[in-house]
């Protein structure tokens, strides 16, 4: 058990969860990544993304807090 709270990762599921067609995982994650932490006023947030292929990328996103 890594401690993590269950409200911050995951919240809407991954990949398989979401349904993508192939090769899009990425784009799909990394704009729901974005829309939530709009919805959420901001903040930073990681993805793990599948690049397609075997490749293997993270991406660290973060959304102004509105002033």
């Amino acid at each position: 058990e890594l401690g993590l709270d269950p409200d911050k990762v995951n919240v809407n599921g991954g990949a398989i969860a979401l349904g993508h067609p192939i090769g899009m995982s990425g784009a799909r994650i990394a704009l729901h990544l974005a829309l939530e932490l709009r919805r959420r006023g901001g903040g930073t947030g990681v993805a793990a993304l599948c690049g397609g292929g075997g490749q293997g990328d993270a991406l660290v996103l973060r959304v102004p807090r509105p002033s």
